[in-house]
């Protein structure tokens, strides 16, 4: 008997030690997707595809980056919502999936609140572009420009909700006018149809519209930051040109499906930390004029709750429903 007992034990121990392993398997043991609820060539597509290479190298497996563009960032945001929670298919997206979507929304078919806010990768100050015809050249003669002609004035977004969208909305609530809102599927073709004069204006990142500034084929009148930026510092801010407090900037972030586990995100968030902290990839990140950003799982999660704060604001504040 005791001979019995000791091998049951053994046998015991052995499966709890199998278990206990297969428990601790590495992460990730193959191909890792990263969905982007945007279109390709944006600046969310850039940082994404910089990042995802890097993983792939230090992960020692693939990371591929996938768009899914299309209905205001809710298809690919809720194709990562009911992706399975093993880090396999992560989001990667500027605010409106995990900020504003919640705000605007009351009948999407996922919860945006429930995703896994794994790490911020980068922020950036919007600027406000116009078509290179634009009678103003500046956002004092702009605004005098929509009071005189109201409802003339267009402004494109990336799509309802996006960061663009309630940047326009704020600039109508403190300048006082009205204008009209364009959706697209993405900044390319809203910056595309800009700069070909069908649409007046968009509250884009420095990143992509600075290039076609310099080009000419942009006119750009303020940056929405608190600062001018170093990458223009000619361009005067929104709120130095009689809009005080006005301030939109755009983030990225990574997060996972409702139900990630905190070790997993936890694990995540340190290899991008340590990604983000390599002077390479810093003077990378800081040639697309993005601000590197970082910290810990916490961090993303207080980021993301005061910027829901900030636009809840303005969003009632302008009054925006959904048609």
């Amino acid at each position: 008997m005791p001979r019995l007992r000791d091998f049951v034990l053994a046998l015991f121990f052995a499966v709890l030690a199998t278990t206990a392993g297969r428990a601790q398997e590495p992460y990730p043991t193959r191909v890792v997707k990263i969905v982007l609820p945007v279109a390709p060539g944006s600046t969310t597509d850039i940082l994404a595809r910089l990042i995802a290479d890097q993983l792939s190298q230090k992960w020692g497996k693939p990371v591929i980056v996938e768009n899914m563009p299309g209905a205001a960032m809710n298809i690919g945001s809720e194709y990562v919502a009911r992706a399975d929670a093993d880090g396999y298919t992560l989001l990667l997206c500027p605010p409106s999936p995990l900020a504003i979507q919640q705000l605007l929304y009351h009948n999407l078919k996922y919860d945006p609140t429930k995703f896994v806010p794994i790490a911020l990768l980068a922020k950036i100050a919007n600027v406000l572009a116009v078509r290179p015809d634009f009678p103003a050249k500046s956002v004092e003669e702009l605004i005098a420009y929509g009071k005189a002609n109201p409802g003339k004035l267009t402004f494109a977004s990336q799509g309802v909700g996006s960061t663009a969208h309630l940047s326009g909305s704020e600039l109508e609530v403190l300048g006082g006018i009205k204008m009209v809102h364009v959706p697209y599927h993405g900044a390319q073709p809203a910056l595309t149809d800009v700069m070909s004069g069908n649409v007046d204006m968009f509250f884009d990142t420095l990143t992509t519209s600075v290039p076609l500034y310099r080009a000419g084929k942009l006119k750009l009148l303020g940056v929405a930051s608190a600062e001018r930026s170093k990458d223009v510092p000619e361009i005067p801010t929104v709120a130095e040109q009689g809009i005080p407090g006005f301030r939109s900037i755009t983030w990225f972030a990574i997060a996972g499906p409702p139900g990630l586990p905190a070790p997993l995100a936890d694990k995540i968030n340190r290899d991008v930390a340590e990604i983000l902290q390599k002077p390479e990839i810093i003077a990378k990140i800081q040639a697309l004029r993005l601000e590197p950003m970082g910290g810990t799982t916490g961090d993303a999660v207080k980021f993301i709750g005061d910027e829901t704060q900030l636009w809840g604001r303005v969003i009632k504040e302008a009054n925006i429903t959904l048609q």
